[in-house]
């Protein structure tokens, strides 16, 4: 029986994940009272007791908590924007590399991606891979999430009956285009330049729709909607992250469609001048909780998708 601590339990990402590992009997859960939550010498001692450890922290807070680790077979899944670009890190997500999985199997360090840099990823690295999508292109990336990812604070702020009346439409932000998933979505897809972002919260709980618009003199010559098609099915045929030749309802995508699940469907729309890809996922479940557990499966030998809903 392998030991995992959750550091952070008590935010959003940390409770995704204790619920899809409470009814496992391959796990026991290292839990600490209320009271030594937040204590160092006791989140110390639970980390290093850890085979596996998640952190569920603000970026400070994850950083500490790697400089109490001493055991050097604990693997860190870390749910932080901290150490997604730094050497030594591997990149959590399995299926844009070649070989994703002994990528992670091989690894104690793992950076989960950002929940809006997930759907990025998903959607560009296949191409700059491929050589279909110029790493020198600039491109612009629209995203809608629901408010759960914004902490407990957001969803605060949503569920409370004396909110502002704007609250009830989606809210674009990230306005100075210095959004924290920039770096790691140019790193991942050897982009460049970043993309033109503008992401946006709207008024439901969790769900998530990455949507990435190409003109074809962004591509190499001859790349059309079939050719990009065929990238995403050679690439995405697996139960976690696939390929469907259309994830809409009547000519309309909605960005909540897969709230709950930890799965995600990558789609292509539009013509040989514009393209539009999409990818639909829970900005709880693949693009945070869903992944992380699903590098601990992978870590652990597991199949990717144990205990997941997809």
């Amino acid at each position: 029986m392998k030991r995992i601590f959750i550091d952070g339990k008590s935010g959003t990402t940390g409770l995704r994940i204790f619920d899809r590992l409470a009814d496992r009997d391959d796990i026991e859960i290292i839990t600490l009272s209320d009271e030594l939550r937040k204590d160092t010498a006791a989140r110390k001692e639970a980390l290093n007791s850890s085979d596996l450890s998640f952190l569920c922290l603000p970026d400070s807070a994850a950083i500490q908590a790697i400089k109490m680790v001493e055991n050097p077979d604990t693997v860190i899944i870390d749910a932080s924007t901290a150490h997604r670009t730094l050497s030594g890190w591997e990149y959590g997500f399995p299926e844009i590399f070649p070989d994703g999985i002994n990528r992670i199997k091989s690894s104690k360090r793992i950076a989960v991606p950002g929940c809006h840099a997930s759907g990025f990823a998903a959607i560009v690295k296949p191409l700059t891979d491929s050589g279909l999508l110029l790493k020198n292109a600039k491109i612009s990336c629209f995203s809608f999430t629901g408010y759960s990812g914004g902490g407990n604070a957001m969803i605060a702020e949503y569920k409370n009956e004396s909110r502002a009346a704007t609250y009830s439409a989606p809210r674009v932000y990230a306005l100075s285009q210095n959004h924290k998933h920039l770096k790691e979505m140019t790193s991942v897809t050897g982009l460049v330049t970043p993309p033109v972002f503008s992401p946006a919260v709207a008024d439901f709980y969790s769900g998530m729709l990455v949507t990435v618009n190409l003109f074809g003199e962004d591509l190499v010559i001859g790349a059309d909607v079939c050719g990009i098609s065929e990238v995403y099915k050679s690439r995405y045929n697996g139960k976690i992250v696939f390929f469907c030749d259309s994830i809409d309802e009547n000519g309309f995508i909605s960005a909540n469609a897969m709230s709950g699940r930890d799965s995600m469907a990558i789609t292509v729309n539009g013509n040989s001048d514009r393209i539009m890809i999409s990818a639909l996922f829970d900005n709880l479940g693949k693009g945070a909780s869903g992944a992380a557990v699903e590098c601990m499966n992978i870590v652990f030998g597991l199949a990717p998708e144990h205990s997941l809903i997809l």
